[in-house]
């Protein structure tokens, strides 16, 4: 589900960009695609057969984030647990990473070449219009943030 909807964020945003620059033109980024409905059913059917190791890779990480919030939480610290929580969050995050990567890969397998060429479009549409909001997020730290250069 992740994937999917990540894959709908993409398309999604990308829309928006091309209905600013062409209001003409089809915006629908699913329609852009022009997935077939044998497409559409075997994205479907990844989905689905993925289902249940996406929620447990999602429950992991949930799990592991609370545990590390307990442990920075706890009096007296305890840096070497604290250590053991952050190197599980970040194998639940690993896990969680490979398997979004590898239902990816699963569906760019049944898209063709113009899809695919399609897809990769609308994913650089969507990181032009996605740089400038990351560049304004207040919880973004500055660069340089406390050091100025000697002179």
């Amino acid at each position: 589900m992740k994937i999917l909807l990540s894959v709908l964020l993409v398309l999604t945003a990308a829309s928006f960009v091309m209905a600013q620059q062409e209001p003409a033109a089809t915006t629908d980024p699913i329609e852009q695609l022009r997935l077939s409905p044998d497409q559409r059913q075997a994205v479907r059917r990844i989905v689905a057969d993925t289902r249940l190791e996406r929620q447990s890779a999602n429950r992991r990480l949930r799990e592991a984030n609370v545990a590390l919030d307990q442990a920075l939480d706890a009096e007296p610290t305890d840096e070497n647990l604290i250590e053991q929580r952050i190197n599980e969050v970040a194998a639940a995050q690993a896990a969680q990473l490979r398997m979004r990567i590898h239902t990816e890969m699963r569906i760019r397998r049944i898209l063709n070449p113009e899809q695919l060429a399609t897809l990769r479009r609308l994913r650089l549409q969507l990181r032009d219009v996605m740089a400038p909001q990351r560049m304004n997020n207040p919880r973004r730290p500055a660069a340089n943030q406390g050091f100025r250069p000697r002179r």
